[in-house]
């Protein structure tokens, strides 16, 4: 997907990455009507999850689709996403984050989200990100009709 933003530049999108509690899992369950949705995404895109997977759910949620898996670790989680997204390109990454530990993925990505759901978002997130949705369907509403992804990256 190219997204070109009135003087800010042209965005070669490839990947979109996402963080699983928080920001499209709440408890660990996925929140209702997600799952089909990034689905759907994998026909355009290369779509990961990276996680720590705190409640054990994430790889049965995804069980049987085209989205990659990544778990990370408890200890050095901060800085395992943001190599993440280093190794699959910084420059063609959007990532959707809510925690402390999405901080440098958001940093690191050309497009950053951050996600208010029920789990609330870090301050930390939040500062690093390019903007805030307060839904994750929200995301996808932009994704579907990029004009909106326009609209609030514009300077």
């Amino acid at each position: 997907m190219v997204i070109n933003v009135p003087e800010t530049g042209k965005y070669e999108i490839e990947n979109i990455v996402f963080d699983y509690n928080g920001t499209i899992a709440i408890n660990g369950e996925i929140i209702s009507g997600i799952l089909e949705k990034i689905v759907k995404l994998t026909e355009v895109f290369n779509v990961a999850i990276i996680t720590a997977d705190t409640f054990n759910t994430v790889r049965k949620a995804f069980k049987n689709t085209n989205v990659n898996i990544h778990i990370i670790d408890n200890e050095n989680g901060m800085i395992q996403k943001k190599e993440f997204i280093k190794n699959i390109g910084s420059n063609k990454t959007i990532a959707l984050g809510n925690g402390r530990n999405d901080e440098l993925m958001l940093k690191e990505s050309i497009i950053s989200v951050a996600i208010l759901n029920d789990e609330g978002v870090s301050l930390k997130a939040l500062n690093s990100a390019d903007f805030l949705l307060k839904d994750i369907n929200h995301f996808f509403e932009m994704i579907e009709e990029p004009k909106k992804l326009i609209a609030i990256l514009r300077k």
